[in-house]
């Protein structure tokens, strides 16, 4: 016998909506690229390539998730990935004129959005919380 994972509702909603963010922020990677470069710090090199492997990583990501196999790897995964980005979220919050459509109290509204994304990513891949067993 084996023992299996099983989400709760509310853990298959927050599922669903990291799956939707990783999902659809990695093909935006693909078909904006340029957009995704010009919010890399200048002080980091391989602006292209840093967008197209965080891109590569989110849609990995997203799949992962979706497998309870690799649920909580994967939930590990885009943990890390938020945190190696957060630099980009706060070089545009600190430059904001240079992205003037966007308000600066939204750009400063994302940082504490991501920490509560981190919470959703761990509380819906189970790496905290109660974890529920059936057998099978």
């Amino acid at each position: 016998m084996t023992t299996e994972s099983v989400l709760s509702r509310p853990q298959r909603f927050g599922l669903a909506i990291v799956f939707s963010w990783f999902c659809l922020g990695g093909i935006a990677h693909f078909v904006w690229p340029a957009a995704f470069a010009s919010i890399i710090p200048p002080s980091l090199p391989f602006k292209m390539p840093a967008v197209f492997i965080t891109g590569a990583f989110e849609l990995l990501g997203a799949i992962g998730i979706l497998l309870p196999r690799y649920r909580r790897a994967a939930g590990i995964g885009l943990i890390a990935l938020t945190l190696c980005v957060t630099p980009a979220n706060i070089y545009m919050w600190w430059h904001a004129e240079q992205f003037a459509p966007i308000p600066s109290w939204l750009l400063l509204l994302r940082l504490p959005l991501q920490v509560l994304l981190i919470v959703c990513i761990a509380w819906s891949t189970q790496l905290i919380g109660a974890r529920r067993r059936t057998m099978s």
